[in-house]
């Protein structure tokens, strides 16, 4: 939900829509940008409540806009996707989605998960890939999600990638691979700003990209 990663969802879709469409064609979009500080601190005081309001109002600014459809660009934010599909009377395309449907059709099952402690730690997100596709998710020990919710908060939505912090992304991918992942999901819209597919073993599954392609995707069937 940082600007860093919305940034990257603006590029990711108005490429994609060139590609697919041609020359000066560009994706018509409406996007509402929080103030990343204030979602961050409502997060890490547990006000889930309150920060679940701010997502329903800003879905229904969009719906008032005219969106056909609504997307989240964040893995976090999703924990309250329900109660914003409720709220609106558009689709929400949900982030694990098409990300699960690619790992399953590369014909993978066993995947780790990278991601914000809510991601990691909560059952929204982990819940989703078990129950609705059929995944087997692992996730890192418990010094290693603090490192990775640490490099996520402290840099990579304050525009900072350290080598530092890429190399220790390498080895907390390498120890899910020890554990026997198939496969990493980028379960952060921030995290591929650090990681790259070299750093890994085996197929990182970027979340960002995924779910921009997808939207997409809907929105060119929907057209």
């Amino acid at each position: 939900m940082s600007w860093e990663s919305s940034a990257e969802y603006y590029r990711i879709i108005n490429q994609a829509v060139r590609a697919r469409l041609g020359g000066l064609r560009s994706a018509r979009c409406l996007m509402w940008s929080f103030d990343f500080g204030e979602i961050e601190a409502l997060q890490h005081a547990g006000r889930w409540d309150d920060a679940t309001a701010e997502m329903i109002a800003a879905a229904q600014r969009l719906e008032r806009g005219g969106a056909d459809f609504v997307v989240i660009c964040t893995n976090t934010m999703h924990r309250m996707a329900d109660q914003v599909q409720a709220a609106i009377g558009l689709p929400l395309l949900h982030i694990a989605d098409p990300t699960a449907e690619r790992i399953r059709s590369a014909g993978l099952r066993k995947v780790g998960l990278l991601g914000t402690a809510f991601t990691m730690e909560q059952d929204f997100y982990k819940g989703r890939l078990v129950d609705r596709h059929g995944l087997d998710v692992l996730v890192p020990a418990e010094d290693d999600r603090a490192l990775v919710h640490r490099v996520i908060y402290e840099e990579l939505v304050q525009g900072r990638t350290e080598p530092s912090s890429r190399q220790a992304y390498r080895e907390v991918i390498a120890g899910l691979v020890e554990r026997g992942a198939e496969a990493v999901i980028l379960g952060c819209t921030e995290i591929m700003l650090l990681v790259r597919p070299e750093d890994s073993a085996v197929p990182l599954f970027d979340t960002t990209a995924l779910h921009a392609e997808a939207a997409v995707d809907l929105a060119v069937a929907g057209a």
